[in-house]
């Protein structure tokens, strides 16, 4: 087992991480107070937790008319694509402004 082995012997750093070290060197960077700190940390956690939850599906009911329904699972079938997924297809470029529809 090797031991006293200093891990950061050989560590090559970038411009960006040498400029790091050299503002905490100079003594740029202070510590935050413990309650400071962890109403950020909460904050950014809490955000973190939203924009994973932008990133998830979501089930939803939707009522169509059968015959709609029946046209668009044959078309899906015919074009081997699972009609759900043409469904979130259409919702998202329709969301993201990449389709337009003529109401």
């Amino acid at each position: 087992m090797l031991k006293n082995k200093d891990p950061f012997k050989n560590l090559v750093l970038d411009d960006y991480e040498k400029e790091l070290e050299a503002s905490i060197a100079q003594g740029e960077w202070v510590s935050m107070p413990k309650k400071e700190f962890e109403k950020e940390k909460k904050m950014l956690q809490e955000a973190a937790g939203r924009f994973l939850e932008l990133k998830k599906s979501k089930s939803i009911t939707l009522r169509v008319k059968n015959e709609n329904l029946i046209k668009f699972k044959v078309k899906a079938e015919k074009s081997g694509i699972p009609y759900q997924r043409i469904i979130s297809t259409f919702i998202d470029q329709y969301a993201n402004d990449k389709i337009r529809i003529a109401i």
